[in-house]
C-alpha cells in the first residue's frame, strides 16, 4: 500500500513477520546504540545513583577481563535464543556446507563480503538459528570483531556469550593454537573499510593487500576456509561517496577512530517500506567452502605468504564462480578484487 509517496506495510501483516521485524530492530539496536546506551547508563549510575561502587567496580572487572581472547564466555543457552531464530527467517539467512571439518583440527573461516553490517555471518556463527551447532557439530564457532566493541559496558557480555572475539592478534593466535582442535575462527577479512564500497550492484572486496590472515594461517597450520555470503550486497544500500571525496575522506577518518564504518544507511522502516535504518528482506546464503590445507610454518617468509594468498584468491573465485548462479537470484553480480 502507497501513501504520500511511501510504501506502508499491509495492516493485516502476520504476527509471525512483525515478530521477525522486530527481532531485526532489538539486533540492530545492540549492534549500533549498544555501547553508546551502555556508557550513558555507567555515567548516570556513577553520578546519579547510588551505585556508583558497582558502575566503578564493573568497569574495573572489564578492564582485566579477558574473556575476548580466551572465549571462555561462550554460552550455548544464548545462542539458542529465539530472537536469533526469528532474525534469520527475517531475511531469511541460510547456510550451506561444502565439506566436512577434522573434528581435531582448528580452521580459519575467512569471510567476504562484509556487507554493510554482516548479516549473514552473524546468523551463522554468532548463534544457532541456522544450525552450525548439527552442520559443524564438533567446533565452537568464533566470530572476530573489533576489540573495542568489547569494552563496552553490557553490550559486550551478549557478543561474549555468543562466542565472539576480539580482532586481536592474541584471540586469534590462542584460539588457532587451542590443543585437539575444535574451533573455528570467522574473520571478515575486509573488515570495516570493505563496508563501505558495499553496493548492491556488485561485490567489491578487499583482498589484494589484505595477507595477514594467511600469516596466522601458516603460523598454526590452520586450514583456509573461504566463506562468501551471497546477497549481503543488497541487504543495505548507502548513499555514495568517491574515494577521492571529501566526503569519503571524512568516512576513512572516523572509520580509524570509531572502527566502525561510518555509512549513510539507505534501508526501510518498521512499518514502511520506503526509508530507515532496518535491512531490506533480501536473502543472504553463506556458503562455506572447501578447507584449504596448509603447512605449518612458524617464521613464514613473503614468499610463502605471497603463495598461500594467491591460492587463497583461485580458490575464493572458483567458490563464488560454482555457486554464483544458484544464489545471486539470478542476476549476474560481477565480483571485483580490490
Amino acid at each position: 500500500m502507497e501513501f504520500l509517496g511511501v510504501r506502508w506495510a499491509p495492516l493485516n501483516t502476520p504476527l509471525k513477520r512483525r515478530l521477525q521485524t522486530l527481532s531485526v530492530v532489538g539486533w540492530f539496536v545492540l549492534l549500533v546504540f549498544g555501547p553508546v546506551f551502555g556508557y550513558g547508563a555507567i555515567v548516570y549510575m556513577i553520578f546519579y545513583t547510588s551505585y556508583w561502587w558497582l558502575a566503578i567496580a564493573y568497569m574495573v572487572f572489564i578492564y582485566y577481563d579477558d574473556a575476548c581472547y580466551s572465549g571462555y564466555r561462550w554460552t550455548n543457552w544464548v545462542r539458542n535464543w529465539a530472537w536469533w531464530r526469528y532474525m534469520a527467517e527475517y531475511f531469511p539467512h541460510s547456510m550451506v556446507k561444502t565439506a566436512d571439518l577434522d573434528p581435531k583440527r582448528n580452521y580459519l573461516f575467512c569471510i567476504y563480503p562484509h556487507g554493510v553490517l554482516s548479516t549473514g555471518v552473524f546468523s551463522a556463527l554468532c548463534t544457532n538459528a541456522l544450525d552450525v551447532d548439527k552442520v559443524f557439530p564438533h567446533h565452537k564457532t568464533h566470530l572476530l570483531s573489533l576489540h573495542q566493541h568489547f569494552q563496552a559496558p553490557f553490550s559486550r557480555e551478549v557478543g561474549l556469550m555468543l562466542g565472539a572475539l576480539s580482532a586481536a592478534p592474541e584471540a586469534i593466535n590462542a584460539t588457532l593454537s587451542t590443543p585437539g582442535g575444535g574451533h573455528v575462527v570467522g574473520l571478515v577479512v575486509g573488515g570495516a573499510a570493505e563496508a563501505l564500497m558495499s553496493r548492491p550492484n556488485m561485490y567489491r572486496i578487499l583482498i589484494n593487500k589484505r595477507k595477514g590472515f594467511c600469516r596466522l594461517a601458516l603460523k598454526h597450520g590452520s586450514p583456509l576456509v573461504p566463506v562468501f555470503s551471497f546477497g549481503e550486497h543488497v541487504v543495505y544500500d548507502q548513499v555514495s561517496s568517491e574515494q577521492d571525496s571529501l566526503f569519503y575522506r571524512c568516512q576513512e577518518l572516523l572509520r580509524k577512530y570509531i572502527g566502525m564504518a561510518p555509512v549513510i544507511i539507505r534501508g526501510r522502516g518498521m512499518f514502511q517500506y520506503s526509508f530507515g535504518l532496518l535491512p531490506h528482506r533480501s536473502p543472504v546464503t553463506v556458503v562455506v567452502g572447501e578447507p584449504l590445507e596448509v603447512e605449518k610454518n612458524i617464521n613464514p617468509t613473503k614468499e610463502d605468504i605471497e603463495a598461500l594468498h594467491a591460492r587463497f584468491c583461485v580458490e575464493l573465485r572458483a567458490l563464488y564462480d560454482k555457486h554464483k548462479h544458484k544464489y545471486n537470484g539470478g542476476v549476474d553480480v560481477p565480483l571485483v578484487f580490490e
